[in-house]
């Protein structure tokens, strides 16, 4: 991927994501559709409703991507939580699809303390046979939890061997995030190259430096250049990735743009 073809972009308010886009001067933006932190199904907040919102990105030449919300977890044995996050998933991959988003991404989930993680890495498999993949789903490593699905390699590698095996596979892609990786003892030198070997593909970079140390757990992001990530690690592992890249990093479109700035005159200074 040469430097100049790196699509990079941000999470933005979900009211107007293309106008977003423009304040960015970017063509590729992220953003829920609804409540990050709610079983309440999805809401297209943009003016006109999903096809005015197609249309216009479209027209814009913006490419969309949403997150699903966060509680959605459909590795775990609680039916409680598991059942509603597989109806939540297929809410939020219909509404992605009737936007045109190019990908849903989705965190791993986990399972409770003393379950078989077995048991996760099978109802993931169960939960990709149940849903109707529309459009690309992309799993997304997580930064904390000891019985978490998407941390470590090993997870990743039981959860994708797993999913492999599903009905649909082929629609499942993965996104990976720089500061859950590091915060989440994924050593970023060869995270790409690990990854790549588990799944052979990275489909979307999630760049964000990190407040936090190494294998610290902690997810909280910080702005490019101001956290704890190895600066030329974290520009070696962007461009490694070779896919579009979102910031989820704090601040509006000044401080995007900033993000934007310092990666690529990072990239094309080496």
């Amino acid at each position: 991927m040469s430097d100049t073809a790196l699509a990079i972009g941000a999470h933005v308010p979900q009211e107007d994501p293309i106008a977003e886009a423009v304040a960015r001067q970017t063509s590729v933006v992220q953003f829920f559709l609804g409540q990050p932190q709610s079983y309440k199904g999805p809401v297209v907040a943009y003016a006109g409703g999903a096809a005015a919102l197609r249309a216009a990105a479209e027209a814009a030449g913006v490419a969309l991507y949403v997150h699903a919300p966060y509680i959605v977890n459909v590795a775990t044995t609680n039916n409680r939580i598991r059942i509603p996050s597989r109806k939540l998933l297929q809410q939020h991959m219909d509404a992605a699809a009737e936007i045109g988003a190019r990908g849903l991404i989705v965190h791993g989930g986990h399972v409770d303390k003393g379950v078989d993680p077995a048991v996760g890495f099978d109802n993931w498999r169960k939960a990709i046979e149940a849903t109707d993949l529309k459009i690309p789903l992309l799993l997304e490593n997580t930064a904390g939890g000891d019985n978490a699905m998407a941390r470590h390699l090993d997870r990743i590698a039981g959860v994708w061997d797993a999913i492999s095996a599903a009905q649909g596979a082929e629609q499942v892609g993965f996104c990976l995030d720089t500061c859950h990786a590091w915060a989440g003892g994924i050593e970023l030198d060869t995270a790409v190259d690990k990854i790549l070997a588990i799944t052979g593909r990275i489909d979307l970079v999630h760049a964000n430096d990190s407040r936090d140390g190494y294998n610290s757990g902690a997810d909280r992001h910080t702005n490019f250049g101001a956290g704890h990530i190895d600066q030329a690690g974290f520009v070696d592992i962007v461009r490694a990735a070779g896919a579009p890249v979102i910031c989820e990093t704090p601040g509006g479109a000044a401080e995007h743009v900033a993000d934007f700035a310092w990666m690529l005159e990072r990239l094309s200074a080496r």
